[in-house]
């Protein structure tokens, strides 16, 4: 019989991930899901979004 134990992580292991995490989720949001409800303050970054759709292949028209 084997005992589960909880091991301590230390913190700045933890924090690359803390941030790259949210970043990440962020970025996917833009790309591929926003459809220019937050990029559309920018003509630049709302294109920059609608190519990045079209290079991974994700339908936007």
């Amino acid at each position: 019989m084997s005992t589960l134990s909880a091991r301590h992580i230390p913190l700045p292991r933890l924090i690359p991930w803390l941030l790259a995490v949210p970043a990440l989720l962020l970025i996917g949001y833009l790309v591929l899901m926003d459809n220019g409800a937050v990029s559309q303050t920018g003509g630049y970054l709302h294109e920059l979004m609608h190519d990045g759709r079209h290079l991974l292949g994700v339908p936007c028209h």
